[in-house]
């Protein structure tokens, strides 16, 4: 089941997709559930929006990918290597990705994004997919030049619009049967299987679950593979995941202060 989160006649909704046409949810599937109010909407005259806005957190894993670690110069991380993006750095499709004036040179970071879907601390691995509302798209935008002048990330990735979500939540889908791609003008930059990652879905919710409680609507970034890179004003940035869609953004740069 797609469920998307969208604007239409000035209103935001919450809906189904059904081939071309959205079911109108009664409201938020993660605390109302799946109640509809009868109306659909075409899938032409809906803007989507990112499918969650986290209520707390988006956790994001670092160095998941052998070949992303290497690139980045190190081992893999033993453990999952966490850190957090504000929820204010969250965009949706189509929303333009900006380009800081702090930053020379920002990249992209094609991931997949599970969304949690009822409150879980010390969730074991095992168990943890029941915490799981479903998966979707992310792009964990990053001003690579400050990353490495800071030596810690927080800055560097919690740019406003620095996390695109999208376009829809799938809540079946299996991670073992898809694979990721980045494109930047339709040029393939990443490329992989998502088995490729080295601490899976259920272990990075076991291992972030015992650091801190994570909340309906909160986002895990599970990580991204090698190849990332540049991209500049003007760019379209896809990322697309089998079964999950494309989450398309064009960038463009800050306006400086006056």
């Amino acid at each position: 089941m797609k469920i998307a989160r969208f604007s239409h006649d000035e209103a935001i909704m919450y809906g189904i997709i059904d081939e071309r046409e959205l079911v109108v949810l009664a409201g938020d599937p993660m605390f109302t559930g799946y109640e509809t109010t009868g109306a659909r909407v075409p899938l032409a005259d809906a803007a989507l929006l990112a499918p969650v806005i986290p209520r707390s957190k988006v956790v994001c894993v670092g160095k998941n990918y052998h070949d992303h670690a290497a690139e980045m110069g190190g081992e893999a991380p033993e453990e999952p290597l966490l850190f957090l993006k504000p929820n204010t750095a969250v965009i949706g499709p189509g929303d333009a990705i900006v380009r800081p004036t702090l930053s020379e040179r920002t990249e992209y970071e094609g991931e997949l994004v599970v969304v949690i879907g009822k409150i879980a601390k010390n969730v074991k691995a095992e168990n943890a997919l029941d915490y799981v509302l479903g998966y979707t798209i992310g792009n964990d935008v990053t001003a690579r030049d400050l990353q490495r002048k800071d030596g810690q990330w927080s800055r560097a990735k919690g740019f406003d619009t620095f996390c695109p979500l999208g376009p829809v939540i799938e809540t079946d889908f299996d991670p073992a049967n898809a694979t990721i791609e980045t494109r930047v003008n339709g040029e393939v930059r990443q490329h992989a299987p998502l088995t490729d990652m080295i601490h899976s879905v259920p272990a990075i919710i076991e291992y972030a679950s015992a650091v801190f409680t994570l909340l309906p609507g909160d986002v895990i970034m599970t990580g991204t593979p090698a190849g990332v890179g540049t991209f500049a004003a003007g760019d379209v940035v896809e990322v697309e995941i089998s079964g999950l869609g494309i989450l398309r953004n064009t960038a463009r740069d800050a306006v400086p202060a006056s």
